[in-house]
């Protein structure tokens, strides 16, 4: 039968909750998205995410146990993210899981939220499925982008990671949706510039991308600088929104491209996964495909997001080696990718 593992996740302003079997099999994944409340701030606004999380954690947990038909003791563990993320958010999570966990006698298995978007590419039609022996077709390189987060992590085992650089600055995902802010697409950015960007002429606009000391390092605050100084002299009235969406996506993804290109040739890494909510964008998925040198793997776009599946498959990998967390387990905001 295989582990069957209860995740939980609350990192962000998504309260999630899945039921995952050996790692790799979905038998439930349950979102309660936030999203639409924050669009009023154009970002997520941490008070009322927290708030949210008390409210709806209990409900999306019964939800993904009715939806995969198992009761407590059907379960070998517990997982939950106890970092990266908005404190007051990881606390809803960890606080409940630490509850359950011990009144149903259950292992609880703290787990990085950035392993855990690395760790979807295991989901269902995932990594295991692609071809025999793909298991072990090590190294590979991770680009790791989101709202809060843009990594390149060189991936030489389970559990075993380098992180080769990040942002130093604006995540690529923050990018999108400061840009979108500018542009008054709405919230969440990066749909919405995705969208716009169909319409749009990339070339219309020269627009910078950065270069940083640290050959793997990202910066997008140029970029967002750029963007604002075009949309001032440019002025309302007459705003080419479409092709300002265009070029500035066009921006985002060279600069996440060609980093990780120069990543998978240093390293001689055998496939690239993306990773992350901007992993969902269409135009990073083609142009990737097209220079990285390497296959490219990603999950579908309902993966990406926040969701607690990619959770239960990162903790599935702990939960092997007997790396369980104690009941003092904190909540880390600032957690790195480190190897356990």
């Amino acid at each position: 039968m295989g582990e069957l593992i209860l995740a939980i996740e609350t990192s962000c302003d998504e309260t999630a909750a899945a039921v995952i079997r050996d790692g790799c099999r979905i038998l439930s994944n349950v979102v309660a998205s936030q999203a639409e409340m924050h669009a009023k701030y154009g970002g997520v606004f941490p008070e009322v995410a927290s708030r949210e999380h008390v409210l709806k954690i209990i409900p999306v947990i019964h939800k993904a146990m009715e939806q995969a038909d198992v009761g407590w003791r059907d379960l070998n563990a517990l997982a939950v993210t106890h970092g990266p993320g908005l404190a007051g958010s990881l606390l809803v999570g960890v606080n409940t899981a630490k509850g359950i966990a011990l009144g149903q006698n259950l292992p609880l298995l703290g787990t990085n939220h950035l392993e855990g978007h690395i760790y979807a590419n295991w989901l269902d039609a995932g990594l295991l499925h692609l071809e025999p022996g793909m298991e072990d077709a090590f190294p590979l390189v991770a680009l790791v982008a989101s709202g809060g987060h843009s990594s390149l992590v060189l991936m030489r085992g389970h559990g075993d990671y380098v992180e080769l650089g990040h942002t130093i600055d604006d995540a690529a995902g923050e990018a999108f949706d400061k840009i979108a802010r500018l542009l008054r697409l709405g919230y969440p950015g990066g749909p919405a510039i995705q969208k716009a960007a169909e319409s749009g002429d990339p070339t219309a606009f020269k627009l910078p991308r950065a270069q940083t000391k640290r050959p793997f390092d990202f910066s997008f605050s140029g970029l967002k600088t750029a963007v604002l100084n075009l949309v001032k002299k440019l002025g309302d009235d007459n705003l080419p929104i479409n092709d300002i969406a265009a070029g500035a996506q066009a921006a985002i993804v060279d600069m996440l491209v060609e980093k990780t290109r120069l990543a998978v040739e240093e390293y001689n890494a055998q496939y690239v996964l993306l990773a992350g909510g901007v992993a969902a964008n269409n135009r990073l998925r083609e142009e990737m495909r097209a220079r990285a040198a390497r296959p490219v793997l990603y999950p579908p776009p309902k993966l990406c997001v926040d969701n607690a599946a990619m959770i239960g498959a990162a903790a599935a990998r702990h939960y092997r080696r007997g790396d369980f967390s104690r009941w003092d387990l904190d909540v880390i905001p600032n957690l790195k990718l480190v190897n356990r």
